[in-house]
């Protein structure tokens, strides 16, 4: 799996990089910069791209306006966004297209590196991988009267581990019920949220796409 890496702290990237070659993904282009960026998305076309939010030559948005300009140039790119931060009005763009393969972690609550590979490998694979945090701040403003309003604080609840990119089996364990219990959860939130009967997967990245774009 080709993977373009963008992070201007050296020992950071340097980190990255080795820790991703450790489980097997091969390093197309390890980049600290918007503009090197651009060109080493556009250029190497990877299977995933890992973006640093704030990169040279601003240091404030670079990294997420490059990867929305690569998905619209390449929709439904992988990207696995790595922030102190969370860019509330760029993080909603990112997700609004509905294509899938999106992630969304804080870099100090990252606490191994399973945690991070297994979230590159679900985002590379068009899931999503979205720290809590993250879905608390993009969820914070939204009004009860969408069709997310409709859902049940169960419902939510579930919603939310299904953003996280946790199995039914992992939510059940999670939230100490049955998987009959969570999948009948699911079923109600496809319902609600107007997803018609189709692959499951595809589905419940739908479903975590169209919770965190409204708002």
């Amino acid at each position: 799996m080709r993977v373009v890496l963008a992070e201007d702290l050296f020992l950071l990237r340097d980190g990255l990089v080795r820790m991703l070659e450790a489980y097997d993904f091969e390093i197309a282009a390890a980049v600290e910069s918007g503009p090197e960026l651009t060109e080493a998305l556009a250029e190497l076309r990877p299977d995933v791209a890992v973006v640093d939010v704030r990169l040279p030559p601003s240091h404030t948005d670079e990294g997420l306006q490059c990867a929305l300009t690569a998905r619209r140039e390449r929709p439904g790119l992988p990207v696995l966004v790595l922030s102190q931060h969370v860019e509330q009005l760029y993080a909603r763009e990112l997700l609004a297209d509905g294509n899938g393969g999106i992630g969304y972690l804080l870099k100090d609550r990252v606490f191994d590196a399973d945690q991070f590979i297994d979230a590159v490998r679900r985002v590379a694979a068009g899931g999503t991988a979205m720290d809590p945090q993250v879905i608390s701040q993009l969820l914070s403003r939204r009004s009860v009267d969408e069709p997310m309003g409709a859902l049940t604080p169960r419902e939510r609840e579930v919603m939310e581990l299904m953003a996280q990119g946790r199995s039914n089996v992992a939510i059940a364990a999670q939230m100490v019920v049955t998987e009959r219990a969570v999948a009948k959860h699911t079923s109600n939130i496809f319902s609600k949220l107007g997803l018609p009967v189709s692959d499951d997967d595809n589905r419940r990245v739908l479903a975590v796409l169209a919770y965190l774009d409204r708002g």
